[in-house]
């Protein structure tokens, strides 16, 4: 069996997922994925930690070894492993695993702070779980494609806070918790938004009737992104296949495509 044959074989069972062989490679590394995962999570409790500290230190090094395995049999079969290594999914399968071999060299109770922060960073590893979700790159996609809209909407509802922060601080004052203008419209994005943490209230009829006002209008807003997000969504859902390219991976391509629109690879190959 040549090389290439082998490299092959093990893109298709790594990078797609409609094969028996594929279906089963993603299964199990979603369930180790989420026990990595849980692991991390165990060994920040401080009860867990004291008792089975042992045990989740060797767990985290199986599932280490197990992501680095992993990693690197997608740059062995990739085609064009620099692009690989560049994208989303290969900069979180990189993060993902480099926090537990950098704490190596941080043995001293000194740099336990540091030891901390990286352990942290193994969290990293659920977002590997987006790449075996394939409605969510569509997802990931439509909010790319609607960024525009998105940054104008963020844009009119700043503007509108800030307004309504600034009226709220002429009418209730120092005296109701209203101090400054930044408060005040911290005020107006809780109320907006209808979180209502209920820290700062208006106390003046006429205030009070500009916060119910902010209320409605807070209702009316939150469906906005929604729309534009579905909207998107639903001409990405009606134009894109999932074939995976063997160059880089990308599988977000149009449903007439001959290339890969990242890397150039020939997809009908």
């Amino acid at each position: 069996m040549n090389n290439t044959k082998i490299k092959n074989q093990i893109y298709e069972i790594i990078f797609e997922s409609d094969t028996p062989a594929g279906k089963g490679f993603d299964l199990l590394l979603i369930v180790s994925i989420l026990l990595s995962v849980i692991v991390v999570m165990l060994d920040s409790v401080q009860y867990y930690n004291n008792r089975y500290g042992e045990i989740l230190y060797i767990m985290e090094w199986f599932f280490t070894l197990l992501f680095t395995i992993e990693f690197s049999l997608r740059i062995y079969c990739i085609g064009k492993p620099v692009l690989y290594l560049k994208s989303f999914f290969g900069i979180i399968d990189f993060l993902s695993i480099i926090p537990t071999y950098i704490s190596i060299f941080f043995p001293a109770s000194r740099y336990l702070i540091v030891i901390r922060i990286l352990r942290v960073l193994r969290i990293f590893r659920i977002l590997k779980l987006i790449l075996y979700i394939g409605e969510a790159n569509m997802l990931m996609k439509a909010m790319y494609s609607s960024r525009r809209k998105i940054i104008v909407f963020l844009f009119s509802i700043l503007t509108l806070v800030t307004i309504f922060g600034s009226i709220m601080y002429l009418l209730e004052g120092e005296a109701n918790g209203f101090t400054s203008i930044p408060r005040s419209i911290y005020w107006a994005i809780v109320t907006i938004t209808t979180v209502g943490y209920g820290d700062i209230s208006p106390q003046t009829e006429l205030g009070q009737a500009i916060a119910s006002m902010a209320m409605i209008i807070g209702y009316a807003t939150i469906a906005i992104p929604t729309g534009i997000i579905s909207a998107e969504y639903i001409t990405i859902k009606q134009s894109t296949n999932n074939i995976a390219c063997t160059g880089c991976g990308d599988e977000n391509h149009e449903d007439d495509a001959k290339f890969c629109k990242v890397c150039g690879t020939d997809l009908e190959n």
